[in-house]
């Protein structure tokens, strides 16, 4: 599919700069078919069924954005991917001036050295020293919001927090499975008593998520790799409770990704370690999941192809229409959809 066939307008002051306060008081677009409904999140107990099954990303956001010197050359790097115990590759600002071999001062006593580039552009670093490379991050990185933000304000202490959902427990991701942001213990107490019930799986999100697609064709577009995992025990949770006639919603498009890399075409899920680049645009068949919950995507990016593949395109334009109408706000601070497709 030609990828301006994905393309909308939206104003910039749609882009939301903080999330909602309190967070489960954010909007939520409700589309089921092809119909469309204006709700809260705090309604979302009242619009699943006893259950039904949401699946969270349980990663944890790294302060993952640096600023350092190669001599008397700024260099920033973002990391995206971990490689080993001290080795991550980066999208760097100003790589020309980053030869193999190098080393650059992030200050606060990290520093990494250059091991290698790759075609994409990203190097990658090895960082120095014995301590535990999170630690380094701690003392040295930001938060890495996403671009849209960050071109906007500088990030700060809040964003420690706010860029952080209550299900974060395994360190990786440089960037928020921002779906959950929404879910506080308010909300989680209304679902319990609805007897709909929660998994968490492991997706590392990366940076590349927030990289422009540059082709004029989805099927030249190289998906970048991140990391997951489900175990033996939640594959067979899932698997059981949709037997027993739950829906599977994802909570996020990171949480969907991993489910249908772990889905076979039977649609049983089988436990999964390792990376994922699946691509998911208009055709795909869904094997493993029956409904997502996500924020608002930019336009012509891998997230806004991959709801439009699980609604129908025309449907997603046209609650984007909606939705921008309505003057909801956009992207990872912004509001939410529940998106419910027909059964098939």
């Amino acid at each position: 599919m030609r990828v301006d066939q994905f393309d909308f307008e939206l104003p910039h002051d749609r882009i939301a700069l903080r999330p909602a306060r309190p967070r489960d008081s954010a909007r939520l677009l409700l589309v089921e078919g092809d119909r469309i409904s204006d709700k809260s999140v705090l309604d979302l107990s009242g619009l699943l069924h006893r259950g039904d099954v949401l699946v969270f990303n349980d990663t944890r956001v790294i302060p993952a954005q640096l600023e350092g010197k190669r001599g008397d050359a700024s260099i920033g790097a973002t990391l995206h991917k971990r490689e080993g115990p001290r080795d991550w590759w980066t999208f760097v600002r100003n790589a020309k001036r980053v030869k193999i071999g190098d080393r650059i001062d992030f200050g606060s006593d990290v520093a990494a050295s250059a091991v290698e580039k790759a075609d994409d552009g990203s190097v990658l670093l090895n960082f120095l020293g014995d301590e535990p490379v999170e630690v380094l991050l701690e003392r040295a990185g930001r938060m890495p919001l996403p671009p849209y933000i960050a071109g906007k304000r500088p990030a700060d202490e809040a964003d420690r927090a706010d860029y952080q959902t209550m299900f974060a427990r395994e360190k990786g991701a440089v960037a928020a499975p921002t779906a959950a942001l929404h879910f506080t213990d308010r909300l989680i107490a209304a679902l319990d008593v609805a007897g709909i019930t929660r998994e968490t799986l492991t997706l590392h999100v990366g940076a590349g998520t927030f990289l422009p697609v540059k082709v004029e064709d989805t099927g030249e577009h190289r998906m970048h790799a991140e990391w997951g995992r489900i175990d033996a025990e939640t594959a067979d949770r899932l698997n059981k409770a949709r037997a027993a006639g739950g829906r599977l919603i994802a909570v996020g498009t990171t949480s969907l990704r991993l489910l249908e890399s772990a889905a076979g075409d039977d649609g049983v899920i089988r436990p999964f370690e390792g990376d994922t680049a699946i691509f998911i645009t208009p055709g795909y068949r869904f094997k493993a999941v029956d409904g997502l919950m996500t924020n608002f995507h930019l336009p012509k990016s891998t997230l806004f192809m991959l709801v439009s593949a699980l609604m129908g395109l025309d449907v997603m334009k046209a609650a984007y229409v909606h939705a921008i109408s309505e003057g909801y706000r956009f992207y990872s601070y912004g509001d939410s959809s529940l998106l419910l497709p027909q059964p098939k």
